[in-house]
């Protein structure tokens, strides 16, 4: 049985609902969770029906009960940063307002706290993009010359990517720049001597900025039967991709 709330009530807790929701589909949720949160938290809090539209840049809900009528809210995704730290707390969040019902005041201090948690510096980010273009290269055959080039490279991709973020560029064209940039600087190291292979340095820099995350969370979408939002994930990834592909055949025709 629900915790029974006022108007005011339902629609500062509907407003938490889609916070959480909002957040946890920005951090990498998939679709399914979301609207399942959402769906639960407004149950607990008393709404006696509760219908939950969610895709990737928007959710729907609407509530009703006796004791507050019928309420609808929606919210506007902007991007995506996956965080899967973030997701993990709000997931503990949710399950935390369905078990003990806190005041809609605690939950926004709960998830004021969440939005600050420490993130990765651009330093270490720079130091992950190395790990990741170093590794890559070993795997696909290069040397051990080739996976400190990559580094490098990745290094050098991530200083690239920092502030063309900051400037709120297309992620479209992001990946493209950043692409082209990692094909040149690896082509660039071959053709000097210093590298031995640009192929096998650059397969380790482009696996950097593969959306693999999105491929695996679209595939997602569909088996649980979402498939508006898993083609739109679909056709985001495939356009990154084609993106990051364009970037480092520019580099080839030039």
């Amino acid at each position: 049985m629900g915790k029974a709330v006022t108007r005011k009530e339902a629609e500062q807790m509907l407003e938490n609902a889609l916070e959480i929701g909002a957040r946890m589909l920005i951090s990498g949720a998939e679709i399914s969770r979301v609207e399942d949160s959402i769906l639960r938290i407004c149950t607990a809090y008393g709404s006696e029906r509760t219908e939950v539209f969610s895709i990737t840049y928007t959710i729907v809900a609407t509530i009703s009960s006796k004791n507050f009528g019928i309420i609808t809210q929606s919210r506007r995704i902007h991007g995506s940063a996956f965080n899967l730290q973030e997701l993990k707390y709000l997931n503990n969040l949710s399950r935390n307002v369905c078990e003990n019902l806190p005041d809609m005041d605690e939950v926004r201090r709960d998830l004021k706290q969440i939005h600050e948690l420490p993130r990765y510096t651009n330093r270490q980010g720079m130091l992950i993009y190395a790990l990741i273009s170093s590794a890559f290269t070993l795997f696909f055959g290069g040397t051990l010359l080739d996976a400190v080039i990559s580094a490098a490279i990745g290094v050098m991709i991530k200083a690239v990517e920092i502030p063309l973020k900051n400037m709120k560029m297309n992620r479209f064209l992001v990946s493209c720049l950043c692409s082209l940039a990692a094909a040149a600087l690896a082509v660039m190291a071959a053709r000097t001597g210093i590298g031995c292979s640009s192929d096998k340095i650059s397969i380790g820099n482009v696996m950097i900025l593969i959306p693999g995350l999105m491929f695996t969370n679209c595939i997602r979408e569909m088996i649980s039967d979402n498939f508006l939002s898993g083609l739109t994930r679909f056709g985001e990834a495939v356009l990154l991709s084609l993106s990051i592909a364009l970037g480092f055949a520019a580099v080839s025709w030039l």
